[in-house]
């Protein structure tokens, strides 16, 4: 039988990592991106970019474009509020808090659980996995990225709807650092025989992109990214404001300065 998942794909590097790692598996994808008002939604343009050279490659993903910009325009946060400044520093720091969106992952969960069971009922599929880029690195500033928040979460989308059984969760990175994620996808690249600077170079991690989509290097997504590029003994092919030698040096100090104020 087929198999179907449906993933949130927001154009980042985690998402897309896990878009890889379920076609490396034979999957059958269904993937959402959310326009949600953020100040970085030239991710989505990265997001089609790719899928447009899966296409190329003859893999097919089946994609769609949700605007909920209206309904998340209502929630503080930085990444959505054009008065706010993004902070900068290390991707824990207490400040990075400002970043988070309230009840986000509930609300793109949510959708992602009603668009899986018409998948379900529309395929005559009793098992529709759903599948998220979380990982360990996420839950210090993020609490809905974490597993007790999906356990509970699912469990009450189960209680609230008939076919729920068709349904499961896949979290393979919930437990994993981005260095990890990266190692992942490029065994699945390498197993797909797809290009890697062309994938990643469609992705963008950074919430404070310029006009042209260049990050500074200095948000905490964008160290933490640099740092797991680095640790893989890679060279991330994104444009940065600076040279690559010059925002891994900021990464690097911010990593070394964070760690001595534990």
């Amino acid at each position: 039988m087929n198999k179907i998942a449906v993933i949130s794909l927001s154009g980042g590097m985690d998402s897309t990592s896990l878009l890889l790692h379920l076609i490396n598996k034979k999957y059958t994808v269904y993937a959402l991106s959310f326009n949600y008002g953020q100040k970085h939604k030239l991710e989505i343009n990265k997001a089609t970019n790719n899928i447009e050279y899966l296409k190329s490659k003859d893999i097919i993903v089946n994609h769609k474009i949700i605007n909920i910009s209206d309904c998340v325009d209502v929630l503080s946060s930085s990444l959505t509020n054009n008065n706010e400044s993004i902070p900068k520093g290390h991707y824990e720091d207490e400040n990075m808090k400002d970043t988070f969106v309230p009840n986000r992952n509930a609300i793109f969960s949510s959708i992602l659980y009603g668009y899986a069971l018409t998948l379900s009922k529309n395929n005559n599929q009793s098992n529709v996995t759903i599948s998220l880029g979380v990982h360990s690195g996420d839950h210090a500033i993020y609490p809905d990225c974490r597993e007790e928040f999906y356990i509970k979460l699912f469990n009450s989308f189960k209680i609230g709807n008939w076919n729920s059984e068709n349904i499961n969760i896949y979290l393979p990175y919930l437990d994993l650092d981005k260095t990890t994620i990266l190692k992942d996808a490029l065994q699945s690249i390498d197993n797909l025989n797809l290009n890697f600077t062309m994938i990643f170079k469609n992705t963008l991690t950074s919430y404070d992109p310029d006009k042209y989509g260049r990050s500074n290097g200095k948000t905490g997504s964008d160290i933490e990214r640099i740092l797991a590029f680095n640790e893989n003994g890679l060279i991330d092919p994104i444009d940065y404001i600076q040279s690559w030698e010059e925002v891994l040096e900021n990464a690097l100090k911010t990593e070394k300065e964070f760690k001595s104020n534990l």
